[in-house]
């Protein structure tokens, strides 16, 4: 393929998609992402895409959201890593919330084995990976459809979040930075996102190494609430994304990321310890039942508990 058909099929990818990864473009113009970087410089040089941390996005500053058909065959096996990981910080019994996304449903497809759990989504998809698993019981919110997503919106959404309380809300996002925290390109997504947050003592963000670095329009969790981080494992030339998530560590987030030698990599002072679960909230475990053996409800009967897939060892992040 002659370079300017290279340059034109990146530039119609980035168009169609509002990012890609390097990784992603190299892999479909078949070439090295040496080659790629090179005509993505050249297309930046004329106006056409902006650069990223480890990829390409629409020019403006911010990107666009994709639609899920878009979204669903970008950085697949990424987010295969990253859900197998995530999954592994479930416990049986516990109840949590699980956001709308492409990751989160990669998630929930894991989260199909865990006995006893309860999951509360605004994620058509995440509920219909859980739709017939064993022993897990999906709670969906109310809301207006957003088709894009497939993800339940508006004020019917968020009101049916109120006075929720479980252990854990894994989230995904358009991008995520140090400065300001994870960050999608839809409002309405994004207030359902922050009611999620609000419901949960811990916050689990699961974004790839491309949404390092990227900023999106609409804040949906500050940094200072995000738990942890898991994410996997940055070209290594890509210093940038290694800077974001030094930064990340250095504001407490505790990283875990897929296919390093130490995938756990603990956030706060001396890179050793993670961020306390909010003050605010209790710390909700395992699940209790009525004495007739059905579930009780999700609020204050919940116990903390620590669950068993907390398995993941603790190491130094070091600086790159």
């Amino acid at each position: 393929m002659f370079a300017a058909e290279r340059r034109q099929l990146i530039l119609e990818m980035v168009r169609a998609n509002g990012a890609v990864s390097l990784r992603e473009l190299a892999r479909v113009v078949q070439t090295s992402e040496v080659t790629v970087r090179r005509d993505v410089r050249a297309l930046e040089a004329e106006g056409l895409l902006d650069r990223r941390h480890g990829g390409a996005v629409l020019p403006g500053g911010f990107t666009r959201e994709s639609g899920f058909p878009q979204k669903s065959h970008l950085s697949t096996a990424e987010k295969t890593a990253i859900a197998d990981l995530a999954a592994g910080l479930v416990g049986e019994g516990e109840a949590i919330v699980v956001g709308a996304g492409t990751t989160t449903q990669e998630l929930a497809r894991r989260l199909a084995r865990v006995p006893g759990l309860t999951v509360v989504t605004n994620s058509l998809l995440v509920a219909q990976a859980l739709a017939h698993a064993n022993r897990v019981e999906v709670v969906m919110t109310g809301g207006t459809l957003r088709g894009s997503n497939y993800a339940l919106v508006g004020s019917g959404a968020e009101q049916s979040l109120q006075g929720l309380r479980v252990s854990r809300a894994f989230l995904s996002g358009s991008g995520l930075t140090a400065e300001r925290g994870l960050s999608t390109s839809n409002m309405l997504s994004a207030s359902v996102d922050r009611a999620l947050v609000q419901a949960a003592a811990e916050v689990v963000v699961l974004a790839d190494h491309t949404k390092l670095g990227s900023d999106t329009m609409f804040q949906t969790v500050p940094t200072e609430l995000i738990t942890r981080l898991v994410t996997d494992e940055p070209p290594a030339h890509d210093e940038r994304a290694a800077t974001e998530l030094q930064a990340l560590a250095d504001q407490g987030v505790e990283i875990t990321v897929a296919g390093s030698e130490s995938e756990h990599m603990g956030g706060g002072e001396g890179l050793n310890q993670g961020r306390r679960p909010r003050p605010d909230l209790p710390l909700p475990g395992q699940r209790r039942t009525h004495p007739g053996g059905g579930p009780a409800g999700l609020g204050p009967q919940l116990r903390s508990t620590d669950g068993p897939g907390e398995r993941a060892r603790v190491a130094d992040l070091r600086r790159r």
